[in-house]
């Protein structure tokens, strides 16, 4: 719902971990927040430095569904300016619609002030281009099937069939049986990263192999909060670079640049 209507229940993206990830507009809807409903498990609390003094604090990590709203729902008709705050961007795997839709039913406007993904931090930190020409032009965003089931549709082999750049998320526990999908798909020679906890003081980035993929995470003791990084473009250095974009090469003429003068 996109509204003007007064006060609306704001959904804010906190960025992957780095307080300083958050967006401008995210950051000045935590200054003017009465009441703070936060993911406690995912969202670190410097993220909450911006937030007045006096502000109200609710982490959500022990609340079912009902309760999140009940609380949204107290404040926002006591007059209060109410903030949503989930981890990354709420568009991604922030169980985010399901709160929508019970805010419509009570009649309460709310908005969303987008985030950064974790997807995104953990390209910054490699240092990785996901679409590089010629080698990939698709990110597929996804998960494993667990305790949370995928469409049929969407299993990680059909998706993985493609070779794109992918950035799986929630699926860590399940790296063995990721590796035996991936490894038919890439290769057993592919690289692949994990990235734990991007962007956070702990970040860390290890590489390996797909099909040594299982063993470095256990070696590592990485159970949670870490992103699966798969994709041809990681096994192209800057030194291995062949095929550049069009965008700047001289001989290609745009809007902007006409091919003949070549242009800086």
């Amino acid at each position: 719902m996109k509204t003007n209507e007064p006060n609306p229940v704001l959904f804010v993206g906190a960025g992957p971990g780095d307080p300083e990830l958050i967006t401008v507009k995210g950051q000045k809807a935590l200054e003017k927040a009465d009441c703070v409903i936060y993911a406690g498990s995912l969202v670190p609390k410097a993220v909450l430095k911006w937030t007045k003094p006096g502000a109200i604090l609710l982490d959500s990590a022990g609340m079912h569904l009902m309760r999140i709203v009940e609380e949204m729902a107290t404040h926002h008709k006591n007059g209060k300016s109410v903030v949503r705050l989930h981890t990354g961007d709420p568009s991604l795997y922030g169980a985010v619609f399901e709160q929508m839709a019970q805010l419509t039913e009570l009649a309460i406007p709310y908005g969303v002030i987008p985030g950064v993904t974790a997807a995104f931090a953990a390209a910054a930190a490699m240092g990785i281009e996901y679409t590089l020409p010629e080698i990939s032009q698709t990110l597929i965003l996804t998960r494993m099937a667990g305790r949370t089931p995928v469409p049929e549709l969407e299993n990680m082999a059909s998706l993985a069939a493609h070779q794109t750049s992918m950035a799986i998320y929630l699926s860590i526990s399940l790296v063995d049986e990721l590796e035996t999908i991936l490894t038919r798909a890439y290769g057993p020679e592919n690289l692949c990263a994990v990235v734990y906890r991007a962007s956070h003081p702990e970040e860390k980035v290890i590489y390996a192999t797909v099909g040594e993929l299982a063993e470095t995470v256990r070696q590592e003791k990485i159970t949670r909060q870490a992103l699966i990084i798969v994709g041809k473009v990681l096994n192209i250095s800057p030194e291995r670079l062949q095929h550049k974009s069009k965008l700047y090469d001289k001989h290609f003429s745009h809007g902007f640049r006409n091919a003949t003068t070549g242009g800086a």
